[in-house]
C-alpha cells in the first residue's frame, strides 16, 4: 500500500498545482478561485487520512483472526475460525455499545439515571424545603462582544417600520406645505382682478371654491382626473409610488400574476396565496430601505442604540417604556435588586397529598425595610386551598370594601376555599395530582441524555454549604422547555383517559370531561413533543424575548437530593437587558428549623393552628346578599314602573274631566263610552 500512497500524494500534489494554476489564470472569477482552493484542501485532507507507514512488515498488517485457507490443517483452521468468530462478536458488541447506553452508559446517561432516581425518591418521601431567590440584571450585549453596536432582527424591522412611517409623514407635510404655497400664489394672482379693499377676501373665496370643485370632481367610478380615488389608489389598487396598501410594489405583483396565471385550480388556491405572499416580500427593497436608514442616521449623528428612541409617535413612546440603557440597568441593580429577595419555606406530605408553604417578598435596604408574607396550603385530597389573606386585604378593600372584613371581624387569619361540587364530581383533584406527578417523572425520563451532564463542584460554594458529593446540570432552553411541555400534556391526558376507562360508570358517553379528554387525545396524535419545542424556538426567534433556565441538582453519596439551584434568564436586545433569577433551595431540616418563616408556617397550618374560616360559606353569603339586592332592585323598578303607569292614567282621567263631567265621586270620572251606555239604558227603560 506504500506505492499506492505515494501515487495518491503525487495525484494530490498535481491536483493542487493544476487548481492553483487554473485559478490564477482566471482573474475575473474570484469565487471560482475560492471554490477550487477549498476543493484542493478537502482532497488533501481526505488523502492524508489514507496514508500508512511503509515501514510496517507484511505480517503486522495481516489480522491475527484471518482464516488461512491455503494451509490444509483442520486444527489450525478451526482455531482460526473460533478466533475470527470471537472477533466478529466483540466488534458487534462494541458497535452496539456506541449507540446503546443501557449496558455501558456514558457520562450523560449515567448523570440522567442518577438524577431520575433521586427525584423519584424525593417525591415519594416527606420533606421540607427552604428557598431564596435573588435578582440581577445585565446589559443584553456585552461591551466587548462582536455583536456590540448591532441590533436584533426584530428591533431592526421595527426601526424600519418607524422610519418608513416618518418618511411618509414628512412627505405628507411637504405636500401640504407645497399646496399651501401654491394656494397662496393663486390667491395673489386672483386678488389683482378685484378692488384693493375686497381683493384678498374675494380671492380666497374664489380659490376655495375652485379647490372644492377640483377635489369633488370624481367620475362615475369614483376616480379623479388623475385616475386615483379619494384614498389615493388607482383602479388596480396602487398609489402614486406604485405600492399597494400592504407595501408590495406593482412590479413584483405583476411577476406573481404572470407566474400564477395558468393555474386556477381551487385545490392549489391556498398554496398559491401563501407562495404569492412569500414571493411578494421585496427583499431588495428592504435592503435599500435599511441602507437609506443607516445613511440618515450617520448624517444626523444618531447612535444605533438610541435611534429607535428618536422617532415620533405613540409606538415609540411605548417602546421607550421597556428599553433599558446600561445606566438604568446599573441603577436597578444598585437600588432595587441588591436589596430584594423572595423567600419561602415548604412542607411536602406526599401521603396526604398536601403542600404547605409560606412565601415572603422582602426588601431590606439601609433606609427602608418591608416584608409581605403569604401562607398558602394545597390539599389535593380534599380539593381545597387555604390562604392567609392578610396581605391581600388592602387590595380587596379597594375593589370591594363592603364585603372585606376587618381584622377584628375574622375568627381566624386563614381562609379555606374548596372546589365546587360541579368540578370535583367530574374528576377528583387527587387524580389530577397523581397524573401530574407521574407525568413529571415520565417526561423527564424521555428527555435526551444530552440535556443532562455531571459538573465539577470542587469550586462550588453552594455545594460545600449543603454537603453535596456530586451535581447534575439540566439545561432547559426554548426547545427543551417546549418538548417537556408537550410530553407533560400527553402524559397527563393519557393518565386521565386511563382513569376514565377504569371508571366507566362514573363517566357516561355524554360527560363533558370524557368528551374533552377524548378530543385532547385525538389532538395529541397530530403532533410530537419535539414539535412544541420547535414552535417555541420559532416564537423566540421572531419575538422580542428569549428565555432559558438551568437547573443544578446536588446529590449526596447515596444519590439523595440535597439541594437545587435554578438560574432563569429572561431578556432580549429589544429591552436592552437580561434579567436573571437565581433560586437556591435546600432540603435539610436544619435550614428549615432555623428559618424565620417556619413559626408562621406552624401558626397557619400546624396541629395547634385555629380552624380556618369557611371561604365557600363566606362567598355564598355574599352571593345571597347580592341576589337579595338584585331582587330589591327589580322590585323597585317594578314599583317605579307601576307609579309611572298610575301617573299617566291619572293624567288621562284629568284630561277627560272637562269633556265628560263630574260623576259625583272624587274617585270616579265618566268617560264618553260610559255616558253613552247610560243614555241608552235610560232610553230602554222609557220605552218599557
Amino acid at each position: 500500500m506504500g506505492q499506492l500512497t505515494s501515487q495518491k500524494r503525487t495525484l494530490a500534489h498535481r491536483s493542487q498545482v493544476s487548481v492553483v494554476q487554473s485559478s490564477i489564470t482566471d482573474k475575473h472569477h474570484p469565487i471560482k478561485l475560492a471554490v477550487y482552493a477549498l476543493a484542493a484542501v478537502s482532497a488533501t485532507t481526505i488523502l492524508m487520512g489514507c496514508q500508512t507507514n511503509t515501514g510496517l512488515s507484511q505480517s503486522s498488517q495481516t489480522p491475527a483472526t484471518t482464516i488461512d485457507f491455503s494451509v490444509a490443517d483442520s486444527n489450525r483452521n478451526q482455531a482460526q475460525s473460533q478466533a475470527f468468530t470471537s472477533q466478529l462478536n466483540a466488534s458487534a458488541e462494541q458497535y452496539q455499545q456506541l449507540f446503546d447506553q443501557s449496558k455501558n452508559p456514558n457520562m450523560e446517561t449515567h448523570a440522567k439515571t442518577r438524577l431520575l432516581s433521586a427525584i423519584q425518591k424525593h417525591l415519594a418521601n416527606e420533606h421540607v424545603a427552604v428557598s431564596q431567590a435573588n435578582y440581577h440584571s445585565v446589559p443584553y450585549i456585552k461591551a466587548d462582544s462582536i455583536d456590540a453596536g448591532s441590533s436584533s432582527f426584530f428591533r431592526t424591522l421595527l426601526e424600519l417600520y418607524l422610519s418608513k412611517n416618518t418618511e411618509t409623514d414628512d412627505y405628507s407635510e411637504y405636500e401640504e406645505a407645497a399646496d399651501a404655497t401654491e394656494e397662496d400664489g393663486e390667491v395673489d394672482n386672483a386678488a389683482d382682478s378685484y378692488p384693493e379693499e375686497d381683493s384678498y377676501a374675494a380671492a380666497y373665496s374664489e380659490v376655495e371654491a375652485a379647490t372644492a370643485t377640483e377635489v369633488l370632481s370624481y367620475d362615475e367610478l369614483g376616480y379623479d382626473q388623475h385616475g386615483y380615488d379619494e384614498y389615493g389608489y388607482d383602479e388596480n389598487g396602487y398609489d402614486r409610488d406604485g405600492y399597494d396598501e400592504y407595501g408590495n410594489s406593482q412590479d413584483s405583483s405583476d411577476d406573481e400574476n404572470d407566474s400564477d396565471y395558468g393555474d386556477n385550480s381551487d385545490s392549489d388556491y391556498s398554496d398559491r396565496g401563501l407562495a404569492s405572499k412569500i414571493r411578494g416580500i421585496n427583499v431588495h427593497g428592504l435592503l435599500n430601505n435599511y441602507e437609506d436608514m443607516q445613511a440618515r442616521k450617520a448624517a444626523n449623528g444618531t447612535q444605533d442604540e438610541n435611534a429607535i428612541r428618536t422617532y415620533p409617535g405613540m409606538l415609540t413612546q411605548l417602546v421607550n417604556m421597556f428599553i433599558r440603557t446600561p445606566e438604568q440597568v446599573e441603577a436597578m441593580n444598585a437600588y432595587q435588586y441588591q436589596y430584594l429577595t423572595v423567600n419561602s419555606v415548604s412542607h411536602y406530605k406526599p401521603q396526604q397529598k398536601q403542600l404547605q408553604s409560606v412565601y415572603s417578598y422582602d426588601y431590606v435596604s439601609p433606609t427602608i425595610s418591608s416584608s409581605i408574607q403569604i401562607p398558602l396550603a394545597l390539599d389535593f385530597t380534599k380539593s381545597a386551598i387555604t390562604i392567609d389573606p392578610s396581605a391581600l386585604m388592602p387590595i380587596l378593600a379597594l375593589g370591594d370594601p363592603e364585603h372585606t372584613p376587618l381584622p377584628a371581624q375574622m375568627t381566624s387569619h386563614t381562609v379555606n376555599f374548596g372546589l365546587p361540587e360541579a368540578i370535583t364530581s367530574q374528576i377528583p383533584s387527587a387524580v389530577i395530582y397523581d397524573a401530574v406527578i407521574a407525568a413529571l417523572q415520565n417526561s423527564m425520563a424521555e428527555l435526551e441524555p444530552e440535556y443532562f451532564s455531571a459538573v465539577d463542584i470542587r469550586d462550588d460554594q453552594f455545594a460545600r454549604q449543603v454537603g453535596a458529593d456530586r451535581a447534575v446540570k439540566v439545561y432547559f432552553g426554548s426547545r427543551q422547555s417546549g418538548e417537556m411541555i408537550g410530553k407533560m400534556v400527553k402524559n397527563i391526558s393519557r393518565s386521565l383517559q386511563k382513569h376514565i376507562d377504569e371508571n366507566p360508570s362514573s363517566y357516561p358517553d355524554d360527560t363533558v370531561l370524557k368528551t374533552a379528554i377524548a378530543k385532547i387525545e385525538l389532538y395529541n396524535k397530530g403532533y410530537q413533543s419535539a414539535d412544541i419545542g420547535a414552535l417555541l424556538q420559532l416564537v423566540e426567534a421572531v419575538s422580542p424575548i428569549s428565555f432559558n433556565h438551568i437547573n443544578y441538582y446536588y446529590l449526596d453519596g447515596s444519590d439523595r437530593l440535597l439541594a437545587k439551584q435554578q438560574r432563569v434568564n429572561i431578556g432580549s436586545d429589544f429591552f436592552g437587558s437580561q434579567n436573571t433569577v437565581l433560586n437556591q433551595t435546600r432540603y435539610d431540616n436544619a435550614s428549615f428549623n432555623k428559618n424565620s418563616l417556619t413559626p408562621l408556617l406552624a401558626q397557619s397550618f400546624g396541629a395547634k393552628a385555629p380552624a380556618a374560616i369557611d371561604g365557600n360559606a363566606w362567598l355564598a353569603k355574599q352571593r345571597q346578599q347580592e341576589e337579595r339586592l338584585e331582587k330589591a332592585r327589580y322590585a323597585r323598578y317594578d314599583y317605579v314602573e307601576a307609579s309611572t303607569d298610575y301617573a299617566e292614567a291619572s293624567t288621562d282621567y284629568a284630561d277627560g274631566y272637562g269633556d265628560d263631567g263630574y260623576a259625583g265621586d272624587d274617585s270616579s270620572y265618566i268617560t264618553d263610552e260610559a255616558a253613552d251606555m247610560e243614555t241608552e239604558a235610560e232610553a230602554f227603560e222609557g220605552n218599557d
